[in-house]
Formats: C-alpha cells, structure tokens, sequence
C-alpha cells in the first residue's frame, strides 16, 4: 500500500497562507500546552549552555577545553542511541520524559551551588555535561516522536515546524540573557534560572495527554534497532537527509564551541559579546523558522532546498571567520543561522513522515546518533583547531568543509536533487506500518 503524498504543490499560496498553515498544529489543545511549556524551559536551557561555557573559558582560558565539554556532552547520544531509541518506542514516553526533565532540573541546580560556594572546578564541569547528555540522549527521542504522538501523522511536520520555531526562540533569547545575567546579578543565577524554569516543562506534561503506537517487544533492543537501520537502506532521501545533517552539525554546530573564546580573543569581549554573538545565531535560525520553513514546505524539490542551506551556512561561516568587529560578527552570525532550522526540521519532519508509526522513535534516534553523534570528534576537531590556528580560523576551516561537502552532495546524487514531495496539510492521514510500506516521494 502506498500513501500518495502528490508530486506538486498548488500554485498562488502567498506568505500569509503559508505562514497560517504552519500555525494550525496550535489548534491541537495538549500540543499548545506542551510547547508552551517547552518555552519557558528551553529559554532556560539556552541560558545555562552560554554560561556553562563561559565558566569553563573563565576557569581554562582553552578553547581545548571548551571542545571536551561540547565532546562529553554529546558522547552519550552516540554511545546510547540504539537503546534510547527503542526505549522511546516501547515506554510511555510521557513519562520517559518527566524523569528526563527532572533529572536535568536537579543537575542545572547541583551546578548552580558549585559555582555560588566558588568550588567549581574544569572537572566538574565535565561530569556534569556527561550525566546531561546522557539525559539528553534518552530525552531527545522521546521528546521529538512526543511530538508526532501529540499532533498526529497528517500534521507532524507542520508541529516540528513549531517546535523548531519555539526551539529558535529560546536560542535567541536565552544567549543574551544568559550574558545580561552573568554581567549583573553572577553566573550562578542562571544556573538557578534555567533549572527553575524546568517545572513548566514538567507541569505541562502532566497535563497532556498523548496517543502513542508502542512497539511490542519483539527481540533484543540492538535487534529492534538493527531493523530500523535495514528501513533506512531502503530510503535513499533519507539517506540523503542523513548526510546533509552530519555537513551542518559536524562543521556547523561544533563552531559554536569555540564562541567564547571567538568573544574574548577576536572580539575582545565578554559575556556580553559572546551573549550577542550567540543571541544573533538564535535569532537567524528564529527568523528561518517562522517565515523561511512554512514556505519551504511549499516547494516541491525539497534536496535542492537543505543542500542550498547547507550551502549558504558555510558560506557565512567563512565570512564571520575574517571578521573582527562585534557588528559584523552579529550580522554573520544571523544570516549564518537562518538555514539551520531549515535543515533539522525537514530532517526530523520528513524522517518521520517516511516511517512507520511504531518505528518513529528508532529512527528519529538514528538522525540524531549519524547527526549529532558526530559533535564529540567535531567538538575535540574545532577545539584543537581553534588552539592551533585560532578560533577565527578553525570556524572558517570549518565553513569551507561544510561548503565542500553540500556542494559534492548537490552534484554527486542527482536523486537528491530530483526529489519532490509535497504533503498539504489535508492530504495527511495514517500511514500503515510495516516492512514493504513506503512513501510516494521516498524514492530514488
């Protein structure tokens, strides 16, 4: 059985339309809830990832050091994938969720008191960036199959839209409070912000209620995640998807290990820089994923759409390496950052289109484990680069790989740039599991 997901797109819908379609998800009563929650929290979240990494720059002076903390807190996600995959499958995930949360809730606080007594030390910084990213590595899956479990197959890609636009929200202003924070009141008050942000997190979450197609146990998790695998190798777009992800989060996100000492030695700044250099990233990719993804979703060639943000990424990267005025930096920093909700949204949204209903976890868990599980070699890479060359240099080495790689992408897998799928938001409806389904669009 095939679900027909069209091979184009009607013409004539404007930016409004677009833009109010993407906002329909909102009408789904526990999805508002949720993400209303995920705001609060995710603000805090980004406030404590721009401290943290000023307080190991403060306590090291070595963007070394800031490249094993972004290592150790990505690590698990590669190390644990297949089990926290499965796991989202087979548990509720509700609940999976709320331990998640409190968890990361009482590390932002253990932190916090570290740096309120003056003891905090480089390792203990370490440690608990481990202890979060293995919470993080059990909490992302779930948190982004929740999703579809909330808003349903015919509007998930629309509901990972909105997330993403809250997700960008908070990475715009969680940065340059983090920095007006730590400038007046210390650092350990965001340490104490973000983990009291947690509880409206965890109270929408018990508030919502969810329908989720658990997978029944049928084997080992190694098997079970062995079987999403064989699913992918039968889907060459998302392959593709995989691989322009790896581009962005390898030479992309690792970059943004190394702000701090971009701020303090380039720029000759501080917190406040690094908040306004951090801020202008977040406020791109917001800028990206209220008004450039909704119309994105429009255009049927959707390989030629993440390799030309793959492209345009890298590009900014290079630029911002040759600066050495804040204004210019800021400006880069933004265009830089308008592709990358781009990219992770149409990964995360059309993975999960492409899968199987109780398979929707594993394979999330593959996009961020081949993605992101690739942060701790890039994270030590850009570190070590940024001691020997200086941090200017290893962000543009690293927009020049990124450039390279979508450029070999675009022209060395002509199926990529073939691909059109196009999914109104009334065509959705279930899709049935199993092994010989596959979606109109999927193929080579």
């Amino acid at each position: 059985m095939r679900l027909n997901v069209g091979r184009s797109v009607q013409g004539g819908v404007g930016v409004f339309a677009a833009l109010r379609s993407a906002f329909a998800p909102l009408q789904i009563r526990d999805l508002r809830i949720y993400l209303s929650g995920q705001v609060v929290s995710l603000v805090g979240t980004w406030m404590q990832m721009t401290a943290q990494s000023w307080v190991v720059w403060e306590l090291s002076h070595s963007a070394a050091a800031l490249g094993i903390t972004g290592m150790l807190s990505f690590l698990p996600i590669l190390l644990l994938g297949p089990l926290a995959g499965v796991i989202a499958d087979r548990l509720d995930r509700r609940r999976i969720l709320v331990a998640s949360q409190a968890t990361a809730m009482l590390l932002a606080f253990t932190l916090a008191l570290l740096v309120q007594t003056g003891i905090i030390r480089v390792w203990h910084v370490y440690i608990l960036a481990a202890i979060l990213g293995v919470v993080a590595a059990v909490d992302a899956p779930a948190q982004m199959a929740f999703i579809g479990d909330l808003s349903g197959v015919a509007r998930v890609r629309q509901a990972v839209v909105l997330n993403s636009m809250i997700f960008q929200v908070s990475r715009m202003i969680g940065p340059v409070l983090a920095g007006l924070v730590v400038a007046r009141l210390g650092t350990a008050m965001a340490f104490w912000l973000n983990g009291t942000s947690f509880l409206a997190a965890i109270a929408s979450l018990l508030i919502v209620r969810a329908h989720q197609v658990r997978k029944a146990s049928s084997g080992t998790a190694a098997g079970e995640f062995v079987e999403g695998i064989r699913f992918i190798r039968g889907q060459p777009r998302i392959q593709d998807l995989l691989a322009v992800t790896v581009l962005v989060t390898f030479f992309g996100i690792s970059a943004m290990t190394v702000m701090p000492a971009v701020a303090a030695v380039a720029l000759r700044g501080g917190a406040d820089v690094l908040g306004l250099l951090m801020g202008a990233s977040g406020a791109g990719a917001l800028v990206g994923a209220v008004l450039l993804v909704p119309l994105a979703q429009r255009i049927p060639r959707v390989g030629l759409v993440v390799g030309g943000a793959a492209l345009w990424t890298g590009l900014w990267f290079m630029l911002f390496s040759f600066s050495r005025t804040v204004p210019l930096s800021v400006a880069a920093m933004f265009f830089g950052g308008l592709a990358f909700p781009l990219i992770f949204t149409t990964a995360s949204g059309m993975t999960q289109f492409l899968a199987p209903p109780d398979m929707r976890a594993r394979l999330i868990t593959t996009v961020l484990m081949v993605g992101f599980g690739a942060q701790p070699l890039a994270a030590l890479a850009v570190g070590y680069s940024a001691q020997l060359f200086g941090p200017p240099t290893a962000v543009g080495i690293n927009g020049l790989l990124m450039t390279l790689g979508a450029a070999a992408l675009l022209v060395f897998r002509p199926g990529l740039r073939r691909w059109e799928v196009a999914l109104p938001p009334e065509a959705g409806r279930s899709a049935p599991a199993g092994p010989g389904w596959q979606p109109e669009g999927a193929e080579a």
